[in-house]
């Protein structure tokens, strides 16, 4: 490829790039570089803790050799892949966000990495993201904030806000993000990406700074399904493309329940969206979610909190790490110290019992139960909804934030939406339906049932061509330079 066409390299998706490393048009080293180059240009954005470049063209010289070897080259091949800094990496800390783990690297990979890397990939950092994984800013306290490519006075979104931002800037086509509760689905609707959370257990888990395995998902996000789609087929070995799903005569559920308290630029965009799924042929039914999922943030919420200590003191000894609880504790920022002391602690103030979680699991089980109820009775099948009720907020709005005139806490802001999907375990999308007129994104999910991830995806390449693809950022977009991330 000629050296002009260098400066176009950030527009390709993973399956273009991919495609011409493989015929030989790019060298693996050549993009690496220029993939490093984007990484120096967007420090700004403070979206990765960790990279190593030597390491990474090492890798990418490997991979060009092996082409020219004419040995078997994998459906990500030569591709640099930045990864959620929770997901067990050897040759790169794995710091989940905390100060405790800086420097700590777990004693093998895990699966996910493993299989990304049999399939060609390359590793190219760790990204910063929310301390522990607990929050949906990416305000991290230890490593600094990560911000907005449309704004950089704003937050990405979080748990995997750096993965969303890496993206969203153009820095790579494809990165791996990680949701319990929103960690990919929010920043993907607040960076105007492409974000899949998968059926819990589609893509391994092991390895991963855990919340609870009952809920956590690792997943991909990217700017377009098609790229989503190229993960999914790498990680589950599946070598028959999937092909675009017509949207004419689809049932979509838009309950109206979850339209209240919108943001009016948010409600404006989502109105948009679903007006042109409505022109396109789908069948849209406004109908309210079951009572069920009243508080089922809540539910989730405090049954992670019950279960989260001990899976990650158990994920730390499974990994090689000899760290106890009391030096994990002492690493954190203090609102995290305090969160765990009266929250996680079986004796904090906020701790429940045994029997209370027992009971919040059989209410879990008549929310899926519901939830497949719903589909049945409407005959549905997906259910789209907007993901957080305001697009990006200021860095700093950690607590609450004002929509129309009332004080909104940030849990509802950013879960409340979404918390039916993490309770039932759904397939869940989120894709860009527009901007404010701000120029924040605003996104739209698209939920379908446990196991329907491949159908999901095949809608996804239609319902995007409905919905009118972002503009990149701005180079002059609009917030204070980020200050350097700390040491």
């Amino acid at each position: 490829m000629p050296v002009h066409a260098e400066a176009h390299w950030s527009d390709c998706s993973a399956s273009e790039i991919v495609e011409r490393m493989r015929r030989g048009e790019v060298s693996a080293e050549s993009y690496a570089q220029h993939v490093l180059n984007q990484c120096e240009a967007h420090k700004h954005l403070n979206a990765f803790i960790s990279v190593d470049a030597t390491q990474l063209l090492e890798a990418a010289r490997q991979a060009d050799r092996r082409r020219r070897s004419k040995l078997p080259l994998g459906l990500l091949h030569g591709l640099p892949v930045p990864v959620k800094d929770s997901i067990n990496t050897r040759s790169l800390p794995t710091t989940s966000g905390t100060g405790a783990l800086r420097n700590w690297k777990p004693r093998e990979d895990a699966p996910l990495i493993r299989r990304l890397l049999d399939a060609g990939a390359l590793l190219l950092g760790k990204t910063n993201l929310m301390e522990m994984s607990l929050g949906w800013t990416s305000n991290n306290q230890i490593y600094g904030a990560v911000r907005n490519p449309y704004d950089r006075s704003r937050i990405p979104g979080g748990s995997s806000g750096g993965s969303a931002a890496a993206v969203a800037a153009r820095i790579v086509p494809l990165a791996i993000g990680e949701d319990t509760l929103g960690s990919i689905r929010v920043p993907a609707a607040l960076c105007g990406v492409c974000g899949l959370r998968p059926t819990v257990g589609r893509y391994p888990s092991d390895g991963v700074m855990p919340i609870t395995p009952r809920w956590d998902a690792p997943g991909p996000m990217a700017r377009q399904v098609s790229d989503l789609i190229l993960f999914d087929a790498a990680l589950q070995s599946r070598s028959a493309p999937l092909r675009a799903s017509p949207l004419a005569g689809v049932r979509i559920a838009v309950p109206p329940d979850y339209l209240l308290g919108l943001d009016s630029e948010v409600e404006r965009v989502f109105s948009e969206a679903v007006r042109a799924l409505e022109d396109a042929g789908a069948t849209l039914l406004r109908t309210p979610m079951p009572a069920v999922f009243q508080g089922a943030r809540r539910l989730v919420s405090l049954v992670q909190a019950f279960e989260i200590l001990g899976n990650q003191m158990r994920y730390l000894k499974e990994s090689g790490s000899s760290i106890r609880f009391e030096d994990l504790l002492v690493g954190m920022s203090p609102v995290l110290q305090q969160r765990y002391t009266r929250d996680f602690m079986p004796d904090g103030a906020n701790a429940i019992t045994l029997q209370t979680r027992d009971e919040f699991l059989v209410r879990l089980g008549e929310m899926r139960l519901a939830m497949r109820s719903y589909f049945a009775d409407q005959n549905v099948q997906v259910l789209a909804y907007p993901p957080t009720l305001a697009a990006a907020l200021p860095i700093g709005a950690d607590v609450e934030t004002q929509i129309g005139g009332e004080t909104v806490p940030l849990h509802d802001v950013m879960a409340r939406n979404i918390a039916h999907g993490s309770a039932v375990g759904m397939a869940c999308l989120v894709l860009p339906a527009g901007l404010t007129r701000a120029g924040l994104p605003v996104g739209i999910g698209f939920d379908m049932l446990p196991g329907q991830d491949e159908a999901l995806l095949s809608l996804g390449l239609t319902l995007e061509t409905v919905l009118a693809p972002l503009p990149a950022p701005r180079a002059d977009a609009p917030g204070a330079r980020a200050h350097a991330p700390r040491s």
